[in-house]
């Protein structure tokens, strides 16, 4: 019915997670959330567009951009996603939440049909508009070579703080793929072993497990960089008591790593008409 919609689908939960979380969270906590109480099984997890992005990720970041236009909820730059006052007061009816979300959508198809945007049958096809606009970088992170990926990685570790970074480039080392040291203050420093893995699916939790038990009494720290995702065991495995703890750093995380670090990518500013600005001087 309404969830049918890819623009409804995750409306409703993300107004309830933002209400659970205390009315703002960071989108990685949102994602989490939602996940957890949707029950969204690792099977639908790992359903990828033909870019690599989950389809997942890609409904809630539309369900998102159509509550922004709604003014239920607010982005800061500092990627917070914060209740407005309208989402604060909203009663979380479907049907009224539906009806403003599918206005904008109406208003959003006849913007992209004057625009001439492509069309799939004769119907614009919004769910495979990407709305990730760090999709083509991904894109190339899956094509380089395994080496390459290794390489890539290694000067990204370097680019956020890590020295002595090599990559060790064997096979057949429990997927042990490099070491680097990340010094905390001039007291206190990590060894740290890291694994790259391009992968358009999800890492496993005996992956994860493998992982830990090929640097045991190696290092004090792992590192799992995957241009993939981490089931929701393999996340529980990384964080897992009185064990080496692991760093996961999925395919969103690293596209905001290479952004932070402007590593290979030139910024640039974009900015967006405000409507309801200009309405007090019509």
């Amino acid at each position: 019915m309404l969830k049918n919609d890819y623009f409804f689908r995750f409306a409703i939960p993300i107004i309830q997670s933002l209400k659970i979380l205390g009315g703002s969270c960071t989108d990685n906590e949102l994602y989490e959330s939602i996940i957890k109480n949707e029950n969204i099984s690792d099977d639908e997890l790992n359903i990828f567009l033909k870019s690599g992005v989950s389809r997942i990720k890609n409904q809630i970041a539309w369900s998102k951009i159509y509550l922004e236009k709604a003014t239920l909820i607010d982005s800061s730059k500092r990627g917070i996603i914060t209740l407005t006052e309208n989402g604060t007061k909203q009663n979380l009816d479907e049907k009224i939440i539906y009806e403003k979300l599918n206005e904008i959508k109406k208003k959003i198809q006849h913007t992209t049909k004057k625009n001439k945007t492509p069309k799939i049958n004769g119907k614009i096809e919004e769910e495979n508009i990407e709305v990730f606009e760090n999709v083509s970088l991904l894109e190339i992170l899956n094509n380089l070579s395994p080496a390459g990926f290794e390489k890539i990685c290694q000067r990204l570790l370097r680019e956020a703080g890590f020295e002595n970074v090599e990559v060790l480039g064997k096979s057949g080392d429990g997927g042990i793929d490099g070491i680097g040291i990340l010094e905390i203050n001039p007291f206190v420093s990590f060894k740290v072993i890291f694994q790259c893995k391009r992968y358009k699916g999800s890492v496993s939790s005996s992956q994860v497990r493998d992982f830990r038990g090929a640097m045991s009494g190696r290092a004090d720290k792992g590192i799992i960089i995957t241009t993939g995702t981490f089931t929701s065991d393999a996340k529980k495995e990384a964080n897992r008591d009185g064990v080496i703890p692991i760093e996961l750093v999925d395919g969103e995380k690293l596209i905001k790593m290479f952004e932070k670090l402007e590593l290979g990518l030139n910024p640039k500013t974009i900015y967006e008409i405000d409507y309801n600005f200009f309405e007090e001087y019509k």
